[in-house]
């Protein structure tokens, strides 16, 4: 027996459970040879169950799904504004300050510090 791949990508795997799948390979089969050949890199088995039957209603695509999730609202223009509102008064105000006195999380400063207003 071949030892196991040391890593393997989520689309080399996927490729895999599709190979498997057209030659008529039953999922519980499936799983196991990748569990055998990928390790602890393997799928779980209900990936593989999932991946086996989006295959059986005809997907071909081994990529992701675009997901919608949820909006982020607060990286929007008005918040975009009043941050750089804040740092025109005080370019060495802090994060953590903005954040409370606008409510928006850190993070979401942030980002909005960093990439729409440009400063380091």
């Amino acid at each position: 027996m071949a030892p196991p791949i040391a890593v393997g990508s989520k689309l080399e795997i996927r490729a895999d459970v599709r190979f498997l799948f057209a030659k008529g390979t039953k999922c519980s089969v499936i799983y196991r040879e990748i569990v055998e050949n990928y390790g602890e890199h393997a799928m779980s088995m209900t990936q593989v169950y999932q991946w086996c039957s989006w295959f059986k209603d005809g997907r071909t695509s081994l990529q992701d799904e675009p997901r919608s999730g949820r909006p982020n609202t607060a990286n929007d223009d008005w918040n975009t504004a009043r941050v750089d509102e804040l740092f025109k008064v005080d370019r060495k105000v802090k994060l953590k300050d903005i954040s409370l006195k606008l409510d928006i999380t850190k993070t979401n400063v942030y980002e909005i510090v960093h990439d729409k207003i440009g400063c380091q």
